[in-house]
């Protein structure tokens, strides 16, 4: 029987506004007995609480403090650790199949500010321009600083067609920038794909849920069958996994084995316990959990063989990174784009007793040669960025920048830091163009267009596979 750290074997970043987390379920929290407690500092602790009950100016509920109490202790562990409420534990469950309410952004806490991780494509966040890397200050005219992630999240999940406003201070712009969105039922479609041309597809992996193996079976057959196709093997096929803010580790490992040979290792963990200690591979008892048939049977015959570009960028994360990882340690693609978020830890989803539970990091996770990529990402074999001049729509927001993240325990050379944080508003008032003040217009954004004719990467993906086929030529 397997361990409680090893049931469900998801993995993930944070948190969504909406809200998504994927991370390692575990079926039983508190069976094992704690020894050696702290009796000094359990005594400090109960004299605080005595002193807030007693002393402060209003009353406070006891379930309040504990709450916060648990929350403040996990939130202080590291960016991905959390307290998860009755709702929060709920929407979870419900979130990893793909279908939530909300804005459709992944979040994470830094310095009392809500950082957005990556805006998930085709949502309302996405659409509004919100970016990788923003940090929103204030929800609606409520000051975000001082709330908790969960606070937030709640504050930013709604009833569809209502809208929020979001102010948000972006790296490179000299003023806060004020967005109102409308939120709406998230119903995430994890896999897309299209005929490049005849002979060259494009898949691209949008996040990683439980449909997503079989659903990207469905497209590759979908590809090779493409009336345009011919009836001809793929003489090429780009899998974009850009701006994928990750997902379920069991999902990575089944794209993974989609074009590698059966039983290669796709990635391990390690933490301090036995637990945590596990290899995945390229096999239906690592990517199956719950079916009971292997999806990869109807794999089109072509996809282990066919010449594979992984595109990435720095919203590119966690199981984003384990496929990545996975394709360009055994060699099978050629890893195109910007270096990747450094998300490489694993998170334990822990039940309690009131329906709530605790999210825990328990480990991290390696690439099959060994490689750590905690706080350093996935660099890609070739480095292009996303404009022909250099320039990147997304500011490069990446772990490294998280305040407390767990430092990458096989490069020391792993970034500390990798952007500026620009945490400071501008100051109000008018330009020398008599502008109006901060905030007083609504500002939208028109997003990057993935697999667009102005999609300068994936271009430099078609031509690095054009270029294969001729190199290929007898």
């Amino acid at each position: 029987m397997r361990s409680k750290l090893q049931k469900f074997g998801l993995i993930g970043i944070g948190m969504v506004a909406g809200v998504l987390v994927s991370l390692n379920f575990s079926a039983n929290a508190g069976k094992e007995t704690v020894s050696g407690l702290p009796v000094e500092e359990l005594r400090s602790f109960a004299d605080v609480y005595n002193a807030i009950k007693q002393g402060y100016v209003e009353p406070v509920d006891d379930k309040k403090l504990i709450t916060h109490a648990i929350s403040g202790m996990l939130s202080n562990l590291d960016p991905h650790s959390a307290y998860l409420d009755a709702d929060a534990f709920k929407d979870l469950q419900v979130n990893t199949q793909g279908e939530f309410g909300g804005l459709g952004i992944e979040v994470g806490m830094e310095d009392g500010f809500v950082k957005v991780v990556a805006p998930i494509e085709d949502t309302p966040a996405w659409r509004a321009g919100v970016k990788s890397g923003d940090l929103i200050v204030k929800l609606d005219e409520t000051p975000v600083r001082g709330m908790t992630l969960n606070d937030a999240v709640k504050r930013m999940r709604g009833k569809p067609k209502t809208p929020i406003t979001l102010t948000i201070i972006r790296k490179g712009e000299s003023k806060p920038l004020v967005i109102t969105i409308e939120r709406d039922k998230i119903k995430v479609q994890s896999v897309k794909s299209k005929l490049l041309e005849p002979g060259f597809g494009y898949v691209r992996v949008t996040q990683f849920q439980e449909e997503t193996v079989s659903d990207l079976v469905k497209h590759l057959d979908k590809l090779y069958k493409d009336p345009e196709n011919k009836g001809e093997e793929l003489r090429g096929l780009v899998l974009d996994l850009r701006n994928d803010p990750g997902g379920l580790l069991h999902s990575a490992v089944g794209v993974s084995a989609a074009f590698l040979p059966a039983k290669t290792l796709v990635t391990s963990t390690d933490g301090r316990t036995e637990d945590a200690k596990r290899k995945y591979i390229a096999a239906p008892e690592d990517y199956l959990r719950g079916y009971k048939q292997d999806m990869l049977k109807d794999l089109p015959a072509g996809t282990r063989n066919v010449p594979l570009v992984v595109l990435v960028n720095s919203g590119s994360a966690s199981a984003s990174e384990i496929v990545a990882g996975a394709l360009q340690d055994h060699k099978r693609a050629v890893v195109m784009g910007t270096q990747t978020f450094g998300k490489g830890s694993v998170q334990t989803v822990l039940p309690l007793s009131n329906n709530s539970a605790i999210k825990l990091t328990t480990a991290r996770y390696y690439t099959p040669n060994g490689r750590s990529i905690q706080a350093k990402g996935i660099v890609p074999d070739v480095v292009v960025e996303e404009t022909a001049n250099g320039e990147a729509h997304n500011p490069l927001m990446r772990e490294a920048d998280l305040d407390r993240h767990l430092e990458n325990d096989k490069d020391k050379s792993a970034p500390a830091k990798t952007t500026d944080k620009s945490k400071t508003p501008a100051k109000s008032g008018k330009d020398k163009g008599g502008a109006k003040d901060e905030g007083d217009e609504t500002t939208q954004f028109k997003p990057i267009e993935f697999a667009s004719k102005s999609d300068y990467q994936l271009k430099q993906a078609m031509n690095l596979l054009k270029a294969w086929q001729i190199i290929r030529k007898p």
